[in-house]
């Protein structure tokens, strides 16, 4: 498994803080994570291009690593 980088080249590990770039529409949920909004203690996944986090409302949402920044 490569490096999980972000959108800007920035390194990710496990229980970084990563934040949405863009309004994402979350499948299956019904609903949309706005841009800005704030992800604590990420997971590292086996695929380097996905990373997997957490909201109040939705839990084990796997996200694409080209729509995260590091906090």
């Amino acid at each position: 498994m490569g490096d999980v980088k972000d959108c800007n080249g920035n390194i990710l590990g496990d229980g970084d803080s990563v934040t949405v770039i863009k309004d994402l529409k979350v499948k299956g949920a019904g609903e949309t994570l706005k841009r800005g909004t704030l992800f604590k203690n990420i997971r590292l996944t086996d695929d380097s291009g996905e990373i997997e986090g957490r909201t109040g409302s939705i839990k084990g949402l796997v996200l694409k690593t080209a729509f995260v920044k590091k906090a």
